[in-house]
């Protein structure tokens, strides 16, 4: 019977085994695992009458145990109704004046152990009731008085368990004492806080295990798998008796995994295991359910758990099947009945004991059922599985004495011995990983045999091999999981703290212990991720990794810290504001009415707004007021200037803690007459003694010329721009020619003035002229012109103003390559007044913010190559103008461009068919096409003798194969194909020669015979004679090639007809071996076929045959592979061996295809010696390769052959373990220099001054003991200083090491008490 009808039977005597009272008395065997209790008498369940009093007694087995009392879980104290007594190890609970609400569960506890009880409360007897559950069954038809209140209810037998005996504590019940099942679990890594722990429910029952993982230290949230068994995921069996929960701990950072069982089953026993991983980290637990059968409780009749509900059954039985308390449902049929006839098979107890397991396990499955009833067993089905289980142990396995692990770990890149034992040490074993067999390969895996140890060692571990490893022998297996942790991940160099400026990149940088390894960034706790802005970047090189941050602002202060599953670093980030600096402040202006004031400075800020002030109150825009804003100028203009303008004007930068003030002084005109007496004169010293002078000035600085003048009274000065001084008349009448600025000075004060910028002032002797913030326009030539009643007198000044140029114009990019272009700009319109020094160029890619110089000093010409660019990435251009006085604005940005490369050439061009007046061309795409797309195709042809391409088609073409129509008959025309993309055209494809324009009647083609399509093999001096048929119409022209070389008539014959062609070798030889390429061609129209030839011959004998080992009647031999194999693989070898004394050679393998053997079975006390004969394809080599030496075999106990040892090498080059340090010292005392040197053997020791050997000088001693080397200089003098060098030498090596000495003078002891009185 198979295991499945053992399986059906098992549950068909499931449902009928309780109902079975015990027959006889028979052993039953001790259960697997019981639970200590901690009571040694336990309550029970008791019936009492509504009114009356019930007592429940208990006794443990330790007299100072702590009992409590609980009434449906919740804890029972001493009271009205209550009464809590305990005497020594005996406790009580009383329950007085008991009502229906008392009928429910109790429960008492002590220390690890819970026993659960009831109380039934029933009704005064008015009549009397059905006899108890416990009565037997032959006195149940008779009526029995009910009994009294306050008797309890009679013992059951003896032979039946109590409760507490039979079934686990219920799931909320704690562990039993020293009850706890042997812990299963394999620690891996430690990622559990809180394991799940082995547990027992009843049927029907709740359990809930529960993991705790701590995730403070991982990168990712863990992810956790529950598994029945070893396979069985029990994610999808989620539902009515499973449910699995996750709830996570913000504060303790604490994941709780809980798999609650609800309403358990029998089947849902057995061993689960709980696996969690997150990224580089894994940990598994086993654990054990057990599940046990509800028990019967006192007073409750068994039989009713038996009975079914169905409307036939109640047919069939009538109304005497009634429910024994009244309570259910009546008409349910009773299994009772059935088995009061059987009491005639009841044993007597006269009759010896029966042993029920010995009966089971030699009857068949089928009489199963029949010994059941026969003995009276209760639960037959929990026999059959412990039945099935005792079968299972009792199987032993035959081919291992020791088995694999269940599980094994190692760290990365360390080795792991996996291990087991076989029974029989000749057996062959094989390794497999995931269910694939391992080969030997390289050094990653080796395999040992030692024994009936089998070994499989695996160096280097890595995380491919964290798998599941089997070991076979026969048709049995053994089977473990190998598990790989990585080491943590250490951080090597910290993250450094930096203060930026605002605006400024920012490079965080710190170095793993690992290459590839993820870290996590955070800033202030939170983790940083990529964004759209791509305000944060995070770039790895190697072990470094980079986090950048592309222009810093204030947000982005804090602390940054970088965490691994094995460290972490934190550094804090400072960003400053910029200071802005004030290149042109405002200056004081004095104007006239109606004239205009304009107030203007310059900032380094061009994106810093500002706000006008005058006298504390804003400045706002009218029709006479102008605010603009250009770049890094501010303005305030003010138009027909008014007395209520004048006042305090102050600029406040937005976001700075400072501002610029400048008064507005409003000037009235006032002449005054003074009589004259000196005639005024100007005071000029210029270069050169000339009346002209030049001044460069620089833009946006202040122009100020100082003229010393004389005359009494004081002269009127006046200020022209424009024309000479000469020009200036004295009458007011007449017209000067050409713009001109003119300014008077008379008693000090301004009478005209032209610009609100420009200020004239007089003081003693000199007169000052004054322009705020020089501008272009304000370069020419300035004549001074003073006058008075006396006279007057000239100068002129030249002014030269010089400033940056103007931007450069029309920046564009004239191509552009695969990563690279070529920018052009044209010069800006205006030099500055000075000549222009070079360019410097800028880019940026189109959709980022940030530009990057290309060049650092200036470039003088206006076309650039810009490199290093991406393929494919959207960039633009921009170019700034330097001259001697600084670098102009940047240019408009070019237009954006992408650099592209034009494609590579197509390739496989060829003709694919031709006619008299068309032909068809077909070819591949190119190799590379780059990140521009594909355009098309051009197709060009010339006539042969002629440089003149014309286009095949208008346009480009999307094909790879075209049809070019309309050609003449009998032209030889050439053709060329070129890929177009956005960069241009590619290199041509051009065919090898040119074609002939006239139709071919039958294209060409070989029929290669179906036995020239493998290898043709031949042995040495075979003739070779190769037919080969082909078509073509005309005839077309046949070539034979060898590797690339055409066949030569000495080395191969051909002879090709109309229809076939025959290559013949008469007699092959070993250089005839190849690869022979057939080509038929007519006109550019070909077709081609290989035929590969190997020329095999007898290999050579194999090399450097060895006796490695002699024991026993055993040798041991090893030989390497020939040299020459004969064009082919070897086979194997055959081995013979041969007694020195008859020298008949016996084979001891044939076909034997390692490189080593045993050779066994030897004659004690004979002498062999051994050859090897490698074996190919073609047959045995022609000599054989002997061994050297003999082996004798010795009689055993006669030598004893001692171990050799290998000498270990302890040679080392020295080292200087403590170095020379420099010393100070004072001439006429002895000084010693001392430093220690290690190596073997001992090195030999020179010491040097000023790099000159001191060894044979008298005034040096050298003294060495241990390892320490001294010099002692005797009474050593001034000119002793210098550098002292050791240097040590040995036959592996050198070291050497030195110092500086300095020698002082002595003090005189006259000069030291002089020194001290002074100091007195």
């Amino acid at each position: 019977m198979t295991i499945e009808t053992e399986r059906r039977e098992a549950d068909c005597l499931g449902s009928v085994s309780h109902a079975v009272e015990e027959r006889s008395s028979f052993k039953m065997p001790e259960p697997v695992k019981k639970a200590v209790s901690a009571f040694a008498k336990k309550p029970k369940t008791q019936e009492a009458e509504e009114g009356s009093s019930v007592v429940f007694t208990a006794e443990t087995e330790k007299p100072d145990a702590k009992v409590k009392w609980q009434c449906n879980s919740k804890d029972i104290a001493s009271g009205n109704r209550y009464v809590i007594a305990a005497d020594g190890n005996k406790h009580s609970l009383s329950i007085q004046a008991i009502t229906k609400e008392d009928a429910t569960v109790y429960a008492v506890i002590a220390g690890g152990s819970k026993v659960k009880f009831e109380l039934k409360v029933v009704s005064k007897p008015e009549a009397l009731a059905e006899a108890p559950a416990e009565a037997p069954a032959e006195s149940a038809a008779e009526p029995q008085p009910a009994p009294a209140p306050e008797q309890t209810p009679a013992p059951p037998p003896a032979e039946t368990p109590t409760v507490d005996q039979t079934a686990a504590p219920p799931p909320d019940a704690p562990p039993a004492e020293d009850g706890q099942p042997p812990d299963t679990r394999q620690d891996l890594t430690g990622l559990f806080t809180e394991r799940p722990q082995s547990g027992e429910v009843t049927v029907g029952g709740n359990i809930t295990f529960v993991a705790k993982v701590n995730a403070e230290s991982l990168l990712k949230k863990p992810t956790i798998k529950w598994f029945k068994g070893k396979w069985m995921d029990l994610a999808s069996k989620s539902g009515k008796h499973l449910q699995l929960k996750e709830t996570y701990d913000r504060n303790s950072k604490v994941y709780t995994f809980e798999m609650q069982v609800i309403a358990a089953k029998a089947n849902f026993a057995g061993g689960y295991r709980c696996e969690v991983s997150s990224r580089d980290k894994f940990d598994s637990c086993n654990f054990e359910l057990t599940v046990h059968e509800a028990c019967v409780t006192e007073g409750f009749d068994i039989r009713a758990a038996f009975r079914r509900t169905s409307e036939a059954s109640k047919k069939r039985s009538g109304p005497q099947s009634s429910s024994t308390d009244g309570k259910e449902d009546s008409g349910e049929l009773d299994f009772s009945a059935l088995l009061k006839k059987r009491e005639t098979v009841q044993v007597s107890s006269s009759e010896p004991d029966v042993d029920v397991w010995d009966i089971l396990s030699a009857a068949p499955a089928s009489e199963y059922q029949k010994i059941a009833f026969q003995y009276g067993i209760t639960d037959l089905r929990g026999m059959l599985k412990r039945l099935k289980k005792m079968k299972k142990e009792e199987k032993k396995s035959e081919a291992f004495l020791k088995k694999l692990d269940p599980a094994y770990q190692v760290t990365k890149g360390h080795k792991i011995k996996l291990a087991i034992e076989v029974a029989n040490p000749d057996v062959d074993v094989k390794w497999l990983k995931n269910g694939q067999e391992i080969h030997p390969t390289g050094s990653k895996y080796i395999f040992e045999s030692v024994g009936n140890m089998r070994y499989l060692t695996i160096n280097h571990c890595s995380l491919s091999d964290d798998a599941a490893y089997s070991c076979v022998v026969g048709e049995e297996k053994c089977t473990t999981e190998l598990f790989v942790k990585e080491p943590p991940i250490q951080i090597v160099k910290n993250l450094e703290d930096q203060m930026v400026m605002k605006g400024e990149r920012v490079e965080l940088e710190c170095e793993v212990s690992e290459e590839g390894a993820n870290v996590k960034w955070e800033k202030d706790g939170v983790e940083l991720t990529r964004d759209e802005s791509f305000k944060y970047r995070f770039k790895k090189d190697g072990c470094k990794h980079v986090l950048i941050i592309n222009e810093a602002t204030k947000e982005d202060c804090g602390h940054y810290k970088v965490k691994t599953n094995g460290g972490e670093s934190v550094a804090e980030l400072l960003v400053q504001e910029k200071e802005l600096e004030v290149y042109q402040s405002i200056a004081d202006l004095t104007v006239k009415a109606k004239d205009q004031a304009v107030f203007k400075c310059e900032v380094s800020d061009e994106n810093v707004r500002g706000t006008w002030y005058k006298n504390g109150v804003e400045v706002k825009s009218d029709t006479r007021i102008n605010i603009t804003h250009i770049g890094r100028i501010h303005k305030l203009t003010i138009d027909e200037v008014k007395p209520e303008d004048e006042g305090d004007y102050t600029f406040v930068p937005d976001g700075h803690a400072f501002n610029l003030s400048a008064k507005l002084n409003f000037l009235e005109v006032k002449i005054d007459y003074v009589p004259r007496q000196d005639p005024p004169k100007i005071h000029l010293d210029c270069m050169g003694r000339t009346a002209e002078s030049t001044i460069v000035v620089v833009a946006g600085n202040k122009l100020r010329l100082d003229v010393p003048i004389t005359g009494d009274p004081a002269p009127t000065v006046i200020w022209t721009k424009g024309e000479k001084a000469s020009s200036v008349k004295p009458s007011d009448g007449e017209e000067t020619e050409g713009p001109t600025s003119s300014w008077t000075m008379k008693d000090g004060e301004v009478v005209t003035e032209g610009d609100g910028r420009v200020h004239v002032e007089t003081t003693k002797g000199h007169c000052v002229f004054t322009i705020e913030g020089a501008e272009r326009q304000d370069e020419g030539v300035y004549s001074v012109v003073v006058r008075n009643p006396a006279g007057e007198d000239t100068a002129d000044i030249n002014v030269k103003v010089v400033d940056v140029p103007d931007p450069p114009l029309a920046v564009r990019v004239v191509s552009v390559g695969e990563e690279s272009c070529i920018v052009q700009w044209d010069p800006p319109l205006y030099d500055g007044g000075q000549p222009i020094i070079g360019y410097v160029l800028e880019r940026k890619k189109k959709k980022s913010y940030r530009w990057m110089r290309l060049n650092f000093d200036p470039y003088p010409e206006t076309t650039y190559e810009a490199k290093r660019m991406i393929e494919g990435v959207a960039y633009e251009m921009r170019v700034y103008a330097v001259n001697g006085i600084g670098m102009s604005r940047h240019s408009l940005s070019s237009h954006p461009f992408v650099p592209v490369a034009p494609t590579s050439e197509p390739i496989g061009l060829c003709v694919d068919d031709i006619s008299d007046t068309c032909i068809s061309l077909k070819w591949r795409r190119p190799e590379r096409i780059g990140s521009a797309e594909l355009e098309g195709y051009g197709v060009e042809y010339c006539k042969e003798g002629t440089d003149e391409w014309l286009p095949a088609t208008e346009g480009l073409t999307d094909r790879t194969a075209l049809t070019i129509r309309g050609l003449t008959t009998g032209d030889k025309l050439q053709f060329r194909v070129r890929a177009h993309n956005m960069a241009g055209p590619s290199a041509p494809a051009t065919l090898a020669q040119p074609v002939t324009i006239r139709e071919i009647m039958q294209r060409p083609k070989i029929w290669l015979p179906r036995n020239l399509r493998q290898t043709l093999i031949r042995k040495v001096g075979d003739t070779v004679n190769l037919v080969i048929p082909f078509q073509g119409k005309p005839r077309p022209q046949v070539t034979w090639s060898k590797e690339g070389e055409p066949l030569k008539p000495p080395f191969a014959s051909v002879r090709n007809s109309e229809v076939d062609t025959i290559l013949f070798i008469r007699k092959t030889d070993r250089q005839h071996s190849g690869k022979y390429d057939l080509q038929v061609q007519i006109e550019n129209v070909e077709d081609t076929a290989s035929v590969m030839l190997q020329v095999v011959d007898l290999p050579g004998p194999p090399e450097a045959l060895k006796i490695m080992d002699v024991w026993g009647f055993n040798v041991a031999l090893e030989w390497k592979p020939p040299k020459d194999n004969g064009n082919c693989e070897i086979s194997g070898y055959t081995i013979q061996k041969a007694d020195k004394k008859t020298m008949e050679w016996f084979t001891v393998y044939e076909q034997y295809r390692r490189t080593n053997c045993v050779v066994s079975d030897l004659i004690m006390g004979n002498e062999y010696v051994f050859r090897v004969y490698a074996i190919n394809l073609v047959g045995l080599s022609q000599d054989p390769c002997n061994t050297k030496d003999s082996a004798y075999i010795q009689k055993t106990g006669i030598a004893y052959k001692p171990p050799s040892h290998k000498d270990h090498d302890f040679s080392e080059a020295p080292k200087f373990t403590h170095p020379l340090v420099n010393r100070s010292v004072i001439a006429g005392y002895n000084a010693t220099l001392s430093c220690s040197v290690r190596g073997i053997p001992k090195p030999k020791v020179t010491w040097y001054k000023n790099k000159m050997d001191i060894s044979n000088e008298a005034k040096y001693r050298m003294l060495s003991k241990q390892g320490v080397l001294t010099l002692e200089i005797r009474k050593p003098c001034l000119f002793d200083g210098g550098v002292y060098t050791c240097k040590a030498v040995n036959a592996s090596g050198e070291d050497i090491v030195e110092c500086k000495l300095e020698v002082r003078p002595q003090i005189a002891k006259e000069e030291k008490k002089e020194a001290k009185k002074r100091e007195d």
